[in-house]
């Protein structure tokens, strides 16, 4: 749980941080050149879609990568002998 609100906390820091580095390029740099203002623009929108993307993954479902041996040991048990692989006894 608290790693997930210091993920969140991570995305939102960077969303805000891309928009701001836009803002400031767009409206406070004004003696800079066209291709130094594109450059930083496209690098404060690539902030932003990473901020999305990772948002994306944090609001999806996802089920884990690992399941500890424990919890699969009775089901195996169970397809094996489903289709006659294992007989009881």
């Amino acid at each position: 749980m608290w790693q997930q609100g210091m993920n969140w906390a991570a995305t939102t820091l960077v969303g805000v941080f891309g928009v701001l580095w836009v803002g400031v390029v767009v409206f406070a740099a004004a003696d800079v050149s066209v291709w130094a203002r594109l450059g930083q623009t496209v690098f404060g929108s690539f902030l932003v879609g990473w901020a999305v993307y990772k948002a994306a993954l944090l609001l999806r479902r996802t089920r884990p990568k690992f399941v500890p041996r424990h919890r699969r040991v009775g089901r195996t048990k169970g397809w094996l002998m489903a289709r006659g692989w294992l007989s009881e006894g």
